[in-house]
């Protein structure tokens, strides 16, 4: 990817491969969040689309103000992008494709904790493309924190500690119940199978990116359970300096929707969290996935 000033606040990104895309994009920050001017959704070049593939390596997390698609025009973006999953593992959102995870505020659908998507399965997906349907009259910002630079902002002491472990990611806290009780014990097809349970997963608590080959936190609050071969009450502490380091001002930014907005981010390098601050506003979001890989840590663990 190259990227060219254009005018002050604003950059052109170019792909070499493919050609001049001429996106208009704007840094939120030196190197972590972006908007995307100048592009609709709907009609992408190849171009284009490498070029936003590009522009979400570098960036994690971009924003496309002023979209008018719907969940089929949200997936066949998707597909551009790489290949969808199932909306979700074991979540049925209802009369919405299956490719759709639809998180709606008046059943239940909240992410009011720091979490990175669908780390309890073995292959978590790469990519998050998220659109707002139903937005409340105010509140219900969400806000990414970056992966990669809050484990290059650690002192080289505690990288040291952390880079050969490992840690288990459990979806049966949050969805366990609903596997169970609500599916029957029969979810949806994931990585080729249907998920008819949730067995604790271990993924390295450092994350290489496949792509950039950058180091990223790999655990997040809301599906790590613990780390692997330490007492509990040190797994405990080191998680706890992690999360709070992770979501320092620094290395977040944090989104105000607008109607029309749409949202993709880099499921191997961010955290994210929705704020839950609407009362009984309705708030209704649509999330596609595409499929990852196996997280790899330092060393090609």
């Amino acid at each position: 990817m190259t990227v060219i000033s254009e005018q002050p606040g604003e950059t052109r990104v170019d792909h070499p491969a493919h050609g001049t895309a001429g996106l208009r994009i704007t840094p939120l920050g030196p190197s972590f969040g972006a908007e995307v001017h100048g592009v609709d959704l709907g009609h992408l070049g190849d171009e284009q689309v490498a070029a936003i593939r590009a522009a979400l390596v570098a960036y994690k997390v971009l924003f496309l103000p002023g979209q008018d698609i719907d969940d089929h025009a949200q997936i066949d973006f998707g597909r551009r992008l790489g290949e969808v999953t199932a909306g979700h593992p074991v979540h049925d959102s209802g009369d919405v494709p299956d490719e759709v995870y639809a998180l709606d505020s008046q059943d239940n659908g909240f992410a009011d904790v720091w979490h990175t998507d669908v780390t309890f399965m073995r292959r978590p997906p790469a990519i998050s493309v998220l659109r707002a349907v139903v937005l409340p009259p105010h509140g219900g910002d969400t806000s990414w924190a970056d992966s990669q630079l809050a484990y290059e902002s650690l002192s080289p002491g505690l990288r040291a500690l952390i880079d050969p472990l490992t840690a288990v990611h459990d979806g049966s806290r949050e969805f366990g119940y609903y596997l169970t009780r609500k599916r029957e014990g029969r979810g949806n097809v994931w990585e080729g199978e249907v998920v008819t349970q949730l067995a604790p997963v271990e993924h390295p608590v450092v994350r290489v990116h496949p792509e950039s080959g950058r180091k990223g936190l790999f655990v997040n609050p809301g599906f790590t359970s613990h780390i692997v071969g330490v007492s509990e009450h040190e797994s405990r502490g080191i998680l706890d300096i992690l999360y709070a380091h992770l979501i320092k001002p620094e290395h977040t930014v944090r989104h105000r929707w607008q109607p029309g907005d749409v949202a993709l981010w880099d499921n191997r390098g961010t955290s994210h969290y929705a704020n839950r601050d609407y009362g009984d506003q309705h708030r209704v979001m649509h999330r596609i996935t595409l499929r990852g890989d196996v997280p790899v840590g330092p060393g090609g663990r």
